[in-house]
């Protein structure tokens, strides 16, 4: 369920955001510099569909934790009631928090930005903090802890498949769907991990050095990187189809049924009912 919650917040991240970047960067369609109710509108909602999907995957790290665990009280936490509870508090919380936007984004010397000065610092050390640090950290966390799970599970039910003559993979602790669940799940953590802390980084670099006096050069590439580090943001939502294409087998069979179901079932039913008119 969470990753088809993060998969549905990615839309709306690539269906206004990436495209209100793409008209201002592309063809230089700058509504967001000339509208103030936009450029408010557009970052709350760009803000949001970037943190809303990524803890949803902070969220899918946490339940395959539970869902390892030995104790079968932990394991009743991974359960679809529990993820339904947390994806649409999840969903509340961050369009909450990011309400500051609405407030504190202005159009300044023609530029939508956040406000310059005490709020400046605040939102860059916010970011990358909620961006940067905190989401890797806590992924890594409960992915390690996942991992020490499946390898307790399998040191306690080898002696028991040997005793039977059962092969110890049959007595893994974790269903073959959800090993392939925690896979994909590890496999978006490390990309997720590169990816986003670019961003933020850079942002704070720029609250930082505000007030220096820069060269043509250095502005130049501050902007650059400053547009590379927005283009990092999308492509690790743009890269998870792929992502789980190469990394769970799972996921593959699913893709490959679908295709075959879906869209070579159609082509035959309208070729034979073609044939026959």
């Amino acid at each position: 369920m969470y990753f088809l919650a993060s998969s549905a917040s990615q839309f709306m991240t690539f269906n206004f955001v990436l495209l209100t970047r793409i008209l201002l960067n592309g063809f230089n369609i700058t509504a967001i510099n000339l509208f103030l109710w936009f450029c408010k509108i557009r970052n709350y909602f760009f803000y949001l569909f970037v943190a809303v999907p990524r803890y949803y995957i902070i969220l899918a790290s946490i339940d395959r934790y539970f869902a390892s665990c030995s104790n079968i009280y932990w394991r009743r936490w991974s359960s679809s009631k529990v993820a339904m509870r947390l994806i649409i508090g999840s969903f509340i919380f961050w369009s909450l928090m990011y309400s500051q936007i609405l407030v504190f984004y202005e159009i300044q010397d023609g530029i939508c930005s956040y406000r310059h000065g005490a709020y400046g610092i605040f939102f860059s050390i916010y970011l990358s903090i909620e961006s940067g640090t905190l989401p890797p950290l806590v992924m890594l966390i409960f992915g390690c802890l996942t991992l020490k799970n499946i390898r307790q599970s399998k040191r306690r039910t080898r002696p028991i498949a040997e005793l039977n003559g059962i092969r110890p993979a049959e007595f893994i602790g974790m269903s073959g769907k959800d090993l392939q669940y925690s896979k994909m799940l590890f496999s978006q953590i490390l990309l997720w991990t590169i990816l986003s802390i670019i961003n933020p980084s850079d942002l704070l670099y720029q609250t930082i050095t505000i007030n220096e006096t820069k060269s043509s050069f250095r502005t130049t590439v501050e902007v650059f990187i400053n547009n590379m580090s927005y283009m990092f943001i999308h492509l690790e939502f743009s890269l998870t189809f792929f992502l789980y294409t190469f990394s769970s087998s799972f996921f593959r069979r699913q893709l490959k049924q679908l295709i075959q179901k879906k869209i070579l079932h159609r082509l035959v039913s309208n070729a034979i009912v073609s044939h026959n008119i």
